[in-house]
């Protein structure tokens, strides 16, 4: 691999296929690896990724929900439990893909010592994406639970989040590996979270309906990714149907697809520079 400053391109540039992953299965190892790193970490691991998530929903459930009463003919805890859980796969896969992924790639210097082995960028890359998605799983999983076993969420309906949650977890993965791609260093990433992730958390209809927007600022939050996800998670937790859910997949399927070509475009022409 080569970092920043490095000109020499024997790294990347030895395997016949540097820019993609170069088969169905070597970004596995990549994945298994960051897994058996996170496994000896795991417990104290979730706790700090299901601590905020969980504040908001008991918090503000309980808090504003007895002053809110119903939203959307429910409860306003299980309208929020929805939304948190969307919230939370989306913070668990940018804070993965960007502080831990970035750690990797330029301070443990963990990637170069993997691209001496018969892997490319694109195994790396897909590897850490796939990863920083699982986690947010995790997190999403999680939450779901917790409404569940408190009467939140409605069995059998909602196992239809589960396939959405997998998807925004790529989703939010792959457009955070494009901030770590431009990243110099870690101080970086609070422009993302400023500027993207807190108007995305507190105008995506997390804590309240889109509705409620003026209409020219609904249009816009509308189109982004986690406005997308709450709008196909919410409806399976509340057992009610989907509203165009092959648009909402759509769109999250082209920020996963697009943020990954650009993320690996990005970091190819920085470890090359």
């Amino acid at each position: 691999m080569i970092l920043p400053g490095d000109h020499n391109e024997t790294a990347l540039m030895r395997y016949p296929q540097p820019f993609f992953p170069s088969n169905a299965t070597l970004w596995f190892t990549v994945w298994r690896r960051n897994f058996l790193v996170w496994k000896k970490l795991a417990i104290a691991s979730l706790f700090g990724n299901l601590a905020d998530p969980m504040i908001y929903l008991f918090g503000l459930g309980f808090g504003l929900g007895l002053m809110v009463g119903e939203v959307d003919g429910t409860s306003y805890i299980a309208f929020l439990a929805a939304g948190t859980v969307g919230s939370s796969v989306m913070m668990s896969a940018s804070f993965e893909a960007m502080y831990s992924s970035f750690s990797r790639m330029h301070v443990q210097r963990t990637w170069e010592a993997i691209m001496h082995a018969p892997l490319t960028l694109g195994d790396v890359v897909l590897g850490e994406i796939v990863w920083a998605a699982s986690k947010a799983i995790l997190s999403g999983l999680a939450i779901l639970a917790v409404a569940s076993v408190l009467g939140y969420a409605h069995w059998p309906a909602a196992l239809y989040a589960l396939p959405v949650i997998a998807l925004a977890g790529l989703t939010f993965a792959s457009l955070a590996m494009i901030v770590t791609a431009l990243a110099p260093n870690y101080d970086f990433f609070l422009f993302y979270q400023t500027l993207v992730i807190t108007p995305m958390l507190l105008l995506c209809g997390v804590f309240f309906p889109l509705s409620q927007l003026p209409p020219a600022v609904r249009e816009v939050t509308g189109l982004l990714p986690l406005a997308h996800a709450v709008e196909l998670i919410r409806p399976a937790m509340l057992g009610r149907p989907m509203d165009h859910a092959w648009l909402h997949f759509a769109a999250l399927a082209i920020y996963a697809a697009g943020g990954w070509l650009t993320a690996l475009a990005l970091l190819r022409r920085r470890l090359l520079r």
